[in-house]
């Protein structure tokens, strides 16, 4: 099992623009020729930011129309938010605050042997990793920059931590990189 930070990139390190949206990265790169459908099915538990959640509320058409449903996860879901949020129905979804470490426990025990997903934002993931529990990045890089908004991975992390294990090439506008995260010594 892992903990998997999955999320796609500008060339210039943003996931998002500084008003949360991704306009920029649908015409790079087809949903399905991508690693993500043998990704997700590896996956299950997720872990997802306010931020990312209130997106793939107000884009549940945009979300439909790539997927197939409003709501693709069929995986439990702690959504991280300090704030009351609406719930969708039929979804699993687990509202949580405070220090990702009791959650991942939480997190772990719903996956089996599966992996946990990350999903985003950025600074969540950096919490995963701030704690130990972060194991994997999978960076999906388009060919854009933004020049501002929503960072990559808010931390500064200095190697030998990151250890490149694949790269692969996704039609004109996309490539992804794994790293492996090597922990303390």
């Amino acid at each position: 099992m892992k903990t998997q930070y999955f999320t796609a990139t500008s060339l210039d390190g943003f996931i998002a623009t500084e008003d949360d949206s991704l306009d920029w990265l649908f015409p790079l790169g087809d949903f399905n020729n991508s690693s993500y459908p043998e990704f997700i099915a590896g996956v299950g538990a997720l872990a997802m930011g306010s931020s990312t959640y209130e997106w793939m509320l107000r884009n549940s058409e945009i979300v439909s129309a790539t997927t197939g449903s409003a709501w693709p996860y069929t995986q439990p879901t702690w959504v991280f938010s300090s704030r009351k949020l609406p719930m969708i129905a039929g979804a699993d979804i687990r509202f949580v605050q405070g220090d990702v470490q009791p959650v991942h426990a939480e997190m772990r025990a719903a996956a089996g042997d599966k992996n946990i997903w990350v999903v985003g934002g950025g600074d969540l993931a950096g919490q995963f990793h701030d704690a130990g529990l972060l194991d994997e990045l999978i960076l999906q890089v388009g060919s854009a920059t933004l020049g501002k908004g929503k960072p990559l991975f808010p931390r500064r992390v200095l190697s030998p931590v990151l250890s490149l294990t694949t790269v692969r090439q996704m039609g004109v506008g996309m490539i992804e990189l794994r790293y492996d995260i090597r922990k303390g010594n």
